[in-house]
């Protein structure tokens, strides 16, 4: 499966949740960066490259690395991919990467979010410098103002979470899923959520949506 939503919309904990429903991994373009980077690989060192300067890993590079992840032998049940493809471009590149690997894309489920919701989501969402854990103000807030609970470490709102970029990534994003969503209806296997809700609602709804579509 793959999970599409805008930033904001919950993809990473909806997808969390459904790798612990199903029984297969949650498989994120971060976590194959951070990884691939980690281990040091060769598509790994030219994806550093780009990462190291905050601009986005070419297509070439990240199809490459996601084909190597889907490789791995916890996927050969199933898997969720959150954060790829987010274009059509890369749409594609996977649809090849599974005729190469005998499988194809059971469902997309693509969580629609209002942008006050998203605005109130992101603005509030706080980062630890140190560890990388990630807090919000209102759902999940620290016990100590601006301090982690997991290391101590000082929290902090990126620069992504400030209303004038979120409102940008949001008219970037409104722009590149409306391929993608034709793209995977034409197929009869987009999947529309409503994700304003709170992550169980969210939740409740897939599931529902994913055995009604199965029987």
């Amino acid at each position: 499966m793959v999970i599409l939503g805008p930033p904001g919309a919950g993809k990473g904990v909806e997808a969390e949740m459904l790798s612990q429903e199903y029984g297969i991994p949650h498989i994120s373009t971060g976590e194959i960066l951070r990884s691939a980077v980690r281990d040091g690989s060769s598509w790994g060192k030219k994806a550093k490259r780009f990462w190291d300067k905050g601009e986005l890993v070419p297509d070439e590079i990240m199809m490459e690395l996601v084909k190597l992840r889907l490789h791995g032998e916890d996927c050969t049940e199933g898997f969720i991919l959150d954060g790829f493809p987010r274009d059509l471009a890369q749409a594609e590149g996977l649809e090849a990467i599974g005729r190469d690997m005998d499988w194809t894309l059971t469902g997309v489920i693509d969580i629609e979010v209002s942008q006050e919701v998203i605005l109130r989501r992101l603005s509030n969402r706080r980062v630890c410098s140190s560890c990388g854990a990630v807090y919000n103000l209102i759902t999940a807030p620290p016990k100590s103002d601006g301090i982690c609970d997991r290391c101590g470490g000082e929290l902090y709102q990126r620069e992504d979470d400030r209303p004038q970029t979120i409102k940008k990534r949001l008219s970037i994003y409104a722009k590149e899923i409306k391929e993608l969503q034709e793209y995977y209806r034409a197929q009869g296997i987009l999947i529309d959520v409503e994700g304003d809700g709170d992550a169980t609602a969210v939740f409740e709804e897939i599931t529902e949506k994913l055995e009604a579509r199965d029987g």
